[in-house]
């Protein structure tokens, strides 16, 4: 059976924020609850088919990756599994991801994941970099040059 578009399960526009998402599962979960319709199949799968969709669109990550992929983004309409027993796509290009991050991290003396620990003086700079994906495959070093604000030490940037 193909899977109906999570917003449209939710009867909410595409651009819908945080709350309206939240209210409308709410309001459409409260009508389709197995306890509220016992026996009804119908409601049950209504239910199941809510839940799903609020997992993927009340979570950014998985809003943004529905919203570029689709279902498979999600690992939806694979099958029984759903959403556990195995990798979804979005997941894999999230681990594709970080391994980038590692290796072109490789060039400004850190990897991703220690990025993410620990903030170390210059950690908020930015360098846009244009690279072929053979020269990142390669590696190799650049000499790169830029300006930034320093602290005085007088006024340690008060102005004063």
């Amino acid at each position: 059976m193909a899977k109906r578009d999570y917003y449209e399960v939710l009867g909410i526009p595409r651009g819908a924020g945080d709350e309206e998402v939240k209210r409308a599962y709410r309001t459409l979960a409260k009508k389709h609850h197995p306890d509220a319709n016992p026996g009804d199949k119908n409601a049950e799968q209504k239910f199941k088919e809510l839940n799903e969709a609020y997992e993927v669109l009340s979570d950014s990550q998985k809003r943004r990756a529905y919203d570029t992929f689709g279902h498979q983004a999600t690992g939806a309409g694979m099958g029984a599994g759903g959403f556990g027993g195995f990798e979804g796509v979005g997941e894999g290009f999230s681990n594709m991801s970080e391994m980038f991050e590692d290796l072109l991290g490789g060039f400004f003396g850190r990897s991703a994941r220690e990025g993410r620990r620990s903030h170390r003086p210059g950690d908020d700079l930015r360098f846009d970099l244009d690279l072929t994906l053979e020269e990142a495959a390669a590696g190799g070093e650049r000499r790169i040059s830029f300006e930034r604000t320093e602290r005085c030490n007088t006024c340690e940037g008060s102005g004063a």
